[in-house]
């Protein structure tokens, strides 16, 4: 847009760019107001030809009087007048409370001064965003409609643990020997709950009625442990024709898990990111692979399409949860303190294998505590190698307690025990492999 107005600025008299790109602007602006209510009984106060002379009439004010807006300032105030008493005349004749229109044409009568005064990428914004709301009601209305009670009140806690407990906190050590701070703790906090809010996003608004495969895509965004306990849980009574969207479901959250770690190794240590980009990335598609390679073989005649989209919303359903309660955040804080300390001292006093036994032992539950620290931890001797191989090994002990849970949780349906003995036994191997070449 720079180029373009310099373009013209050399091909046209001075100040004709400045006054056709308001002409145009306002033009759009005013035909959007035209198609938004062009099946609307009541008449507008104006539409294309106002609003484009309404533009050209705060240019002019401005031209006339660039130094102290006094002109300008005086055609806003007439403007507003006038269309205070068409806003009067509206509610009490029409009952029709909306300003959006009348909000439209004070920003139409700014377009002067912003082409003339600010950069090109910012009055292009302002006349895109008026386009979009414009167009938008409809959208805004469904979404208001989709939303739960509560969910400002989830995005007001993400914004509270964001931006307000977290400059708050200091960044000192707790204890001088051990790289333990408040605000590092609270650091891997908010990350993790970004990540596990964005998917929760996406499960709610993006794939409301989603089917089992995408709620394993999506929800091991959130958490792989959950989305294969709950999916293991539905397919215990769930018909044998839909076995093969739960077991591809399961090692697609699988598979979404090991990108999910990518994600937080890449913020917090890039340096063994570039390590493990590799065999992250071998791991997160053999394991899509082989959930897909399932899911082919093993597919049958669909169950009864009534069946199915009821089961699916109650599977989407049950892996919709919120994932920013503060209890769940201070449980995450607390076990990244208690690792933080048990990696510490297993690394002092059993040196590397301390630090091996307990990437074996943090695979018991969630890894994510202990993966964090290791990576943002400054443990003495703990070089990028033993980073590498402890990511690895959390990794393949943790799948191994999530393909006990995917067995016991489904009642050990046949359907499922043997493709996930398989399935799971297949990762397990390709992941030994790799953390025995980091080894």
């Amino acid at each position: 847009m720079e180029n373009i107005q310099q373009y013209l600025g050399n091909s046209i008299p001075a100040g004709l760019s400045n006054f056709l790109l308001v002409l145009v602007f306002s033009l759009l602006i005013g035909l959007s107001q035209r198609r938004l209510n062009l099946h609307k009984e009541a008449a507008l106060f104006g539409s294309d030809r106002t609003f484009t002379l309404i533009g050209l009439l705060g240019y002019l004010l401005y031209l006339f009087r660039p130094t102290d807006f006094a002109l300008f300032a005086g055609g806003g105030l007439v403007l507003t007048i006038l269309l205070s008493l068409n806003y009067y005349f509206k509610v009490s004749r029409m009952g029709d409370y909306g300003i959006t229109s009348i909000v439209t044409a004070l920003i139409t009568y700014c377009m002067g001064p912003l082409v003339c005064l600010t950069s090109s990428w910012f009055f292009v914004s302002v006349v895109v965003v008026v386009l979009l709301l414009a167009d938008m009601k409809t959208t805004f209305v469904e979404l208001a409609e989709k939303m739960n009670n509560d969910e400002f009140i989830i995005l007001a806690k993400f914004l509270l643990i964001s931006f307000i407990i977290l400059p708050m906190l200091p960044d000192k050590r707790i204890i001088p020997e051990i790289s333990l701070t408040p605000y590092r703790i609270w650091l891997a906090t908010v990350i993790v709950s970004a990540i596990s809010y964005v998917s929760y996003l996406l499960r709610q608004y993006v794939f409301p009625q989603s089917g089992v495969l995408v709620s394993g895509i999506v929800g091991g965004l959130y958490s792989s442990t959950a989305t294969i306990s709950i999916l293991s849980k539905k397919s215990k009574n769930a018909p044998a024709a839909s076995m093969p969207d739960y077991l591809t479901a399961m090692y697609l959250a699988i598979g979404m898990m090991f990108l999910r770690l990518m994600i937080i190794i890449a913020i917090f240590n890039w340096s063994v990111f570039r390590y493990l980009f590799i065999p992250m990335s071998v791991l997160m598609l053999f394991t899509c692979s082989v959930g897909l390679f399932f899911y082919f073989r093993n597919k049958k005649k669909p169950v009864h399409p009534e069946n199915e989209v009821a089961h699916e919303v109650d599977e989407t359903h049950g892996t919709r949860e919120n994932p920013l309660e503060f209890k769940v955040a201070l449980i995450f804080a607390f076990l990244f303190v208690v690792f933080t300390l048990l990696t510490y001292y297993a690394n002092e006093y059993m040196g590397s294998n301390g630090v091996t036994l307990l990437s074996a032992i943090s695979g018991l539950g969630d890894i994510t505590p202990f993966l964090l620290n290791l990576l943002s931890g400054q443990f003495t001797g703990v070089t990028i190698n033993l980073m590498v191989s402890s990511c690895l090994l959390a990794t393949l002990s943790n799948n191994v307690i999530k393909m006990t849970y995917a067995i016991g949780f489904s009642g050990g349906r046949k359907e499922l025990r043997i493709p996930l003995l398989k399935g799971f036994g297949a990762i397990a191997l390709v992941n030994l492999i790799l953390f025995l070449l980091f080894l």
